[in-house]
């Protein structure tokens, strides 16, 4: 009897083994899909880089205007005090806020999730 003619196992019988669609089955059984989340949940996604901006206003302004603002200078956005801050995750709108001086530097409180349309 030569390599060719060996008999392959049986793995689907095996003891401890699964198919596919029972490993599926299983996971959809699954605590992670009871609807119930926690941070633990998503432990998986913890070292993915995301870029956040915390978008104060905007304004429209010409090259040249751009050219001659110097160091100082007020720039005159869109937005009043005290008005809602926008924040976004990878240029997706995710949440309004405020800014706040933590320690003597700006940060931002969400005050408002945004839930997204798909």
């Amino acid at each position: 009897m030569n390599e060719t003619d060996l008999p392959l196992p049986d793995l689907e019988n095996q003891t401890g083994l699964t198919s596919p669609s029972q490993d599926i089955a299983a996971m959809l059984k699954a605590d992670s899909f009871s609807g119930a989340k926690t941070a633990a949940d998503l432990e998986h996604v913890f070292d993915v880089p995301v870029n956040v901006a915390a978008v104060l206003g905007r304004t429209t302004l010409d090259v040249g205007d751009l050219m001659q603002l110097a160091p100082g200078q007020v720039l005159e956005l869109d937005r009043k005090v005290g008005e809602a801050i926008d924040i976004y995750v990878n240029d997706r709108l995710v949440a309004r806020g405020e800014v706040v001086l933590v320690e003597e530097k700006l940060g931002v409180t969400m005050t408002e999730i945004i839930k997204a349309d798909r």
